[in-house]
């Protein structure tokens, strides 16, 4: 019977009756779940009941609201409907995305979320922002073709090419094969840069800054005022020729550790010029200059280690932040402010105790931002730690967390004694 079925396929209709149909269920399922999800807000906290079969009902804290994305998949966009994700504070996935509510009642939503996190009064309009950066197309183009995984799949392909022009017809079929890896690299750079970026908008406002991009799925994401926990400029070897570089941010509230959703939360700005990235973090980092700080080399002996980008191995210690230098072909510069740094360490290998060396970490929420001093000098290392913790110490005591909207809410609150004022003028 195998064989006949193997020697008779059915018939492709089949196949594409069976798809049909699981579209058609998946679609009804989804309707479903979609038409029993009731939202409302129970005191301090937004209550979110959803589920047919077992119900479930979730309750998101105002205090402990960390961020608010409005998405818009490809499908919603042709229907006019948008998903809103909270972000909390010790999540480990988005806390009760609601699926799907139209883009007017999503924005109306996500700004009283912010409202309400800021202690103001709920019916507060959304805040205003001012541009801050644009990605232009024929920029986010060629960073895409000029990225390490779309020119080493370019490499793979024309080396497969170039084979299955070389070997006889016989043997074309067994290198066809090995172009898929190349194929997927290309691919993956090409929307990861492009796709996903495409039509980038950074935007500044009380309730943070304000990201915009997406060429199918449109993201509309907040980078919420101090939560942002260390900073990585980023700048690829073949981008240097054109002055360019990209920044990452670690948030504290975005959860989950999957490389999907570090770099769908963690990209500030995909390309500019270094000048103007520069700027963004400093911005970021309240008006501190990382420029400033005064680096330290690794000493000649880590070469053992790092042949190649010994010589750019460094650290330095401001009086708010740590900065570290490393990479070679792709340069890094990791800025992390002392008083978001959660832990301290130092690691010491078998080959690092032969040389007399070792690593200190400075450790923050989990993201792209991984501040590490490679090959120092051992008693350098425990003395930076030490000295790192008393830092980090000082400097929480006297940080103040930045609220949602504060800055919008006194000028709401301004506006509105003004008008009370004169209108008892009038009255008068």
């Amino acid at each position: 019977m195998g064989q006949n079925a193997l020697r008779n396929p059915a018939p492709i209709s089949i196949y594409l009756a069976f798809g049909f149909g699981f579209a058609v269920l998946a679609t009804i399922a989804g309707a479903v779940s979609w038409w029993f999800t009731r939202y409302g807000f129970d005191g301090d906290a937004l209550r979110i009941d959803s589920g047919v079969l077992m119900r479930r009902s979730r309750r998101v804290r105002m205090d402990r609201l960390q961020a608010v994305d409005v998405n818009r998949p490809l499908v919603g966009r042709l229907l006019g409907v948008a998903e809103l994700r909270m972000e909390v504070a010790g999540g480990s996935k988005s806390e009760a995305p609601l699926k799907y509510l139209s883009l007017d009642d999503a924005t109306r939503l996500r700004a009283e979320l912010l409202a309400r996190a800021a202690g103001i009064d709920a019916e507060t309009p959304e805040a205003p922002e001012r541009m801050v950066a644009e990605v232009p197309l024929r920029r986010l183009v060629w960073s895409t073709l000029l990225s390490g995984g779309f020119v080493l799949g370019v490499l793979l392909i024309t080396a497969m090419l170039v084979a299955l022009a070389l070997v006889p017809s016989q043997a074309r079929a067994g290198i066809l094969a090995p172009m898929l890896p190349g194929l997927l690299a290309a691919g993956y750079a090409l929307w990861t840069q492009l796709g996903r970026n495409f039509g980038f908008t950074l935007a500044e406002s009380p309730d943070g800054y304000r990201i915009r991009k997406g060429l199918l799925d449109m993201q509309h994401q907040t980078v919420p005022p101090g939560r942002i926990q260390g900073v990585l400029i980023r700048q690829p070897l073949l981008w240097r020729a054109r002055g360019w570089a990209e920044v990452h941010v670690d948030v504290a509230g975005y959860a989950g550790a999957s490389a999907e959703n570090a770099t769908r939360t963690s990209t500030l700005l995909p390309v500019a010029p270094l000048a103007e990235a520069m700027e963004i973090v400093r911005q970021v980092l309240a008006g501190v200059d990382p420029s400033s700080v005064e680096l330290h080399p690794a000493p000649q002996r880590s070469r053992w280690l790092r042949p190649i980008q010994w010589s750019r191995l460094a650290y330095g210690a401001g009086d708010k932040i740590v900065v570290v230098r490393d990479g070679r072909f792709t340069r890094r510069l990791t800025v992390v402010p002392h008083a978001k740094t959660q832990s301290v360490r130092v690691t010491q290998g078998p080959i690092q105790r032969r040389l007399r060396l070792a690593t200190a970490y400075v450790d923050t929420t989990p993201g792209p931002v991984n501040a590490i001093i490679r090959h120092r000098p051992p008693e350098e290392a425990f003395q930076f730690v030490e000295d790192q913790a008393e830092r980090a110490r000082l400097a929480r005591k006297t940080d103040i967390p930045e609220q949602w909207m504060v800055q919008h809410a006194s000028r709401v609150s301004q506006g509105n004694t003004d008008g009370d004022v004169h209108k008892d003028a009038s009255n008068e």
